[in-house]
């Protein structure tokens, strides 16, 4: 089972045109609920993470446009077709990451912040890293189960037999990990690289 991580860091907002370009990528379901987000910076990122995740389908399979995404029962988003790519995204404050496997993948990303000191205790944690290293984990491990992190917050169940978690060293103070059956082939591509493919 191949499995891919595309990352890339946000460089500058986008201007007018490329998020109306990036926009009109998406499924009609995912450029409605893009069009509810109040803040523009999310906006922009969650665009980014579809734009990644179409270019790396690009790449990867050829395909010319994002297929149709729907969602189980629990939330976990797939494609219609073709049933045997599966995929993940992540954004963050700063950075983006599309996972692309041929079985089930969850991917998080997340910038390093302050933490408060209940949620670090929550987790085990010593330092802000380290809580941030631990929810990319539980993160990961939610989306690649479809379960939701509400799953992990209070502790994490051992793995899954086939199970194992991959941290990622993507970005200066940001954590990074995926969640598959075997290791990720990571690539990494500019902001202009991407609005200039798509």
């Amino acid at each position: 089972m191949a499995v891919t991580v595309w990352a890339m860091r946000l460089e500058r907002p986008l201007t007018e045109a490329e998020t109306r370009r990036l926009t009109a990528l998406l499924p009609p379901a995912r450029r409605e609920r893009l069009e509810r987000q109040q803040v523009r910076a999310k906006r922009e990122e969650a665009l980014c993470a579809y734009g990644l995740l179409t270019l790396a389908l690009r790449r990867q399979y050829g395909l010319r446009e994002l297929p149709p995404i729907y969602q189980t029962e629990k939330g976990k988003p797939l494609f219609f077709e073709p049933q045997n790519i599966f995929f993940s995204i992540s954004h963050t404050e700063g950075a983006v990451l599309a996972a692309v496997a041929e079985g089930s993948v969850g991917a998080d990303i997340e910038k390093v912040r302050p933490v408060g000191r209940k949620l670090q205790e929550q987790m085990g944690a010593e330092t802000a890293e380290a809580f941030f290293r631990c929810w990319v984990r539980r993160e990961a491990r939610s989306k690649r189960s479809g379960e939701g992190i509400a799953s992990m917050l209070r502790e994490e169940p051992p793995l899954e037999r086939g199970e194992t978690c991959f941290a990622l060293s993507l970005f200066e103070g940001y954590e990074a990990c995926v969640a598959a059956e075997e290791p990720p082939c990571v690539k990494t591509v500019s902001q202009e690289e991407l609005l200039r493919e798509l």
